[in-house]
């Protein structure tokens, strides 16, 4: 927390119990508890500075006014978006702990948000990327595992750097993965996935541990887990190899994932389940990419389009 003295000293203090409430009952990862965080104290910081010093004066029309200045920030609907979402959370939780009497809220309208179609790779790129590691090599057997892995199972970047050995169960043929607030998938691991993994557990890993990080599945030279930036940086790298145009990144594995399987048949319940999304309407975008696919294969090859 900022060292400040506080105007708005009810709202500064109950913004360490609410980040509290959200780490302890509803169990946030803490890449979201930090957006929480400093979307709140950015917010309380403005109030600050208009002159309101308890957080009952805050009305309905304050808040739009707030919104209002992001937007000439020149914020996006997506970042506008998450602010009403943590303000709203954070005002009725100062109702329900009674340090306010009243949630301004109440009838906040979320902004629509841009609907923007995931960027996906080919099925050609994607077998150019997972064939340009050197698969002689102790790095380049973990980065076709680490390849094979991300979209194999459309797993976070996250998920991927968290995984420590015991997750990978290669004889049953399936990956144990961590999500968001630490819940747990299960995913099946295809035959290019297992192959991969095998001979990286067994003839590169060994080379890489130097009982720095014996748990963690992906390893770097110096024996540690691999990093979020390590592993964007080693996507970079062979995207440039594959001749792939677009600037690659892991999420973009992810999409993917989800849009070769749904394209190919795949039921949606089972996708999301794979993807771990907790609500089906997040993985329909892809049904929406699959459709727009389709329309350009239309488009670029009937004689009558």
């Amino acid at each position: 927390m900022e060292t400040v003295d506080p105007i708005l000293k009810d709202a500064r203090f109950a913004l360490e119990d609410y980040l509290h409430f959200l780490r302890v009952e509803r169990q946030l990862a803490k890449n979201t508890l930090v957006s929480y965080q400093r979307d709140l104290l950015d917010y309380i910081a403005h109030l600050e500075k208009e002159g309101y010093e308890t957080i009952d004066q805050i009305d309905r029309s304050v808040i739009l006014l707030y919104f209002q200045k992001l937007k000439d920030l020149g914020k996006s609907t997506r970042t506008i978006s998450r602010h009403v979402s943590s303000i709203r959370s954070y005002h009725q939780f100062l109702l329900r702990e009674k340090v306010s009497s009243q949630d301004p809220t109440v009838h906040l309208e979320t902004p629509k948000l841009e609907q923007k179609l995931p960027r996906v790779l080919s099925v050609s790129e994607v077998d150019a990327l997972i064939n340009s590691p050197d698969s002689t090599k102790p790095l380049g057997k973990r980065d076709i595992a680490l390849l094979e892995l991300l979209y194999g199972t459309g797993m976070r970047v996250s998920e991927l750097i968290g995984l420590n050995r015991e997750d990978l169960h290669l004889t049953m043929g399936f990956v144990r993965i961590f999500g968001k607030g630490s819940k747990e998938r299960i995913v099946p691991l295809g035959t290019g996935a297992i192959k991969a993994c095998q001979r990286y557990v067994e003839e590169a890993r060994p080379a890489l541990v130097k009982n720095k990080d014996p748990e963690a599945l992906f390893l770097n030279m110096r024996g540690t887990r691999l990093t979020r930036q390590g592993c964007w940086k080693i996507l970079k790298g062979y995207a440039l190899e594959a001749g792939i145009q677009q600037e690659l990144t892991p999420h973009i594995l992810r999409h993917s994932f989800a849009t070769h399987l749904i394209e190919n048949g795949a039921d949606l319940r089972a996708v999301q389940e794979m993807l771990g999304h907790s609500d089906i309407s997040t993985t329909q975008i892809y049904t929406h990419v699959s459709r727009s696919r389709l329309k350009d294969v239309y488009v670029k090859y009937h004689p009558r389009a």
